[in-house]
Formats: structure tokens, sequence, C-alpha cells
């Protein structure tokens, strides 16, 4: 195993534990390219991540039913997933300054995996999920809140795609179901421009652009929304 880049102090400075038994968070940080390959599989984050991804979902599940008392359920799985995804937590990682700490083999580390999406998020998960074993589900609760708090507030994207959001938001006031209409289209054959209005009856349409019809759909929606000061961004 190749060894540990930084000290250990300072990541659990970062994240607010102290391990009783730092290796446990020596394998959450330890990428299985880095084992020998005699040793288990275990001795990666593999089965620590399985672990992480299990609380961190129950926790963030809990801070959502009690930051949203009157969200429905279909609410609050979109949130749920929205803050649990893979890009999620590595943009976490990222802010615990993860990538430094790696235990990587020399092939995955000279090809960058100390920046790679997908290996910062397990390690993330990984290190929950070390905690966890750690100091028990109120140390995890803890670390979560406390990178998990602030996007839970501050969605970083809409919740849900803009044609589904308008939908809702129709239904919720007694409206027909919006409609779309396709009212140009630019641009050369294999790189066009549509134009799309998206209507609701006795309102003023909304248009959009996009390089598919489904797009310029999703754009139209989004600015129908952002007018009516239903979202203050337009969809992804």
């Amino acid at each position: 195993m190749t060894r540990r880049p930084v000290p250990l102090d300072a990541l659990q400075a970062r994240i607010g534990h102290r391990f009783s038994d730092p290796a446990l968070a020596l394998r959450a940080l330890t990428h299985l390219s880095a084992l020998d390959p005699t040793a288990g599989r275990e001795e990666s984050y593999q089965r620590l991540e399985f672990l992480g991804d299990r609380v961190l979902g129950l926790v963030v599940a809990a801070m959502l039913f009690e930051a949203f008392p009157t969200a429905h359920e279909g609410e609050l799985s979109r949130r749920l997933a929205e803050l649990v995804r893979a890009e999620a937590c590595a943009e976490v990682a990222g802010e615990m300054d993860l990538g430094p700490a790696l235990v990587l083999g020399s092939g995955e580390a000279h090809s960058g995996g100390r920046r790679k999406r997908a290996i910062l998020a397990d390690a993330c998960e990984a290190l929950i999920g070390a905690v966890f074993l750690d100091g028990g589900l109120a140390a995890a609760d803890g670390l979560i809140r406390r990178y998990w708090q602030p996007r839970m507030a501050a969605p970083r994207r809409p919740l849900r795609d803009a044609k589904t959001a308008l939908q809702e938001w129709v239904q919720g006031r007694g409206l027909p179901a919006p409609t779309y209409r396709q009212t140009g289209r630019a641009g050369p054959d294999h790189r066009p421009l549509f134009q799309v209005l998206a209507e609701v009856p006795e309102m003023t349409p909304a248009e959009g652009q996009g390089r598919s019809k489904r797009e310029a759909e999703q754009a139209a929606a989004a600015a129908f929304l952002a007018r009516e000061g239903v979202w203050t961004e337009q969809a992804e």
C-alpha cells in the first residue's frame, strides 16, 4: 500500500471528527488500485462506501423531513435524489479536500485519480461510513449536517425538469395542461436551432430555443416558470 500523502490530522479537523480508530479513516481513503494484488478487496474503501451511502441517505432523509414539514413524498424524494447523487458527493469531497488525502496506486495517481469525480464521490461516502463505525450515528449525523445543510437550503439546480414543474404548477391552479408549439427553425440541418412556445390558456406564452425540440420545450417551460416567479433560474 502506498503511503498516505497528507497527515490525517488535517482531514479530521476539516470534517470535525477525530477517529478513535485511524485505520478506519485510512481504509476509507484507500482505492483498490493501491492494494497489493494478494490483499483482499475489503482493505479498500468499497465496503465502507456501501455503508456510507446508506447512512447518508438516512440522515439526509431525516433532515428533509424536518426542514420541509408540508412537502409531499414526491418532493422529498426529488430533493433526496439531488442531495445524495454522485455529483453532490464529489463536490462535498472537494470541500473536504479529499483528493490529496487519497491513497492510490501509482497508475491511478498519474492518470489524475485524485480529481476523478467517481473516486471522490466513493471516498466521500466511504468516509461517512468510517465515521459511522467509529463514532456512531451521532458522529455521522454531525458530519453530514456540516456539509449537506447548506446544500439542502440552496439546491444547485432545479429539483424537477421544467416541463414537469410547469405541469404541476398549472394543475395546482386548476388550469389546463400546457402545450408546446414549434414556431421556427434556423441553422443548418446538422445543427438546427428550434423555437418553441409554451402555452397555457388565458396566459401569455413563453418562448424557448434549443438544439432539439425537447430542449426547446424545456427552455420554453423554464422561461414560463421564471416569468411567473416560480423559478429563479433556468433549468439545466
